[in-house]
């Protein structure tokens, strides 16, 4: 496996000390705006549009990705281990084990 299951701490620990650290939820539009950790991108794994989103990203950074439980985050991370990123952490549990609090983006 070339991702790390992490924790919510872990997680938490990570995005706040990592300054290379990018964000990505793979939850659904919908979803995203119910709630999210704040500064992540949404980029929605069922999306037609995912493989090409993913390419474009830079591969030297540090990608922390979660879903809900922790199933579609871990498949992203699969692919893009794929894809030949490098850093990628999956939140195990997703949010169930995020204990800090949730962001609601505004849609602009």
């Amino acid at each position: 496996m070339s991702f790390k299951n992490i924790s919510g701490n872990e997680f938490k620990q990570g995005i706040t000390e990592n300054p290379n650290a990018v964000v990505l939820d793979v939850r659904s539009p919908q979803e995203f705006m119910g709630g999210c950790i704040e500064g992540s991108e949404n980029v929605n794994i069922f999306n037609p549009g995912f493989f090409d989103t993913i390419e474009s990203l830079d591969k030297t950074k540090a990608y922390y990705i979660y879903c809900r439980s922790g199933n579609r985050s871990a498949q992203a991370c699969h692919i893009m281990s794929q894809m030949g990123f490098q850093e990628l952490y999956n939140l195990d549990m997703g949010l169930f084990d995020w204990n800090e609090k949730l962001v609601y983006p505004v849609m602009g």
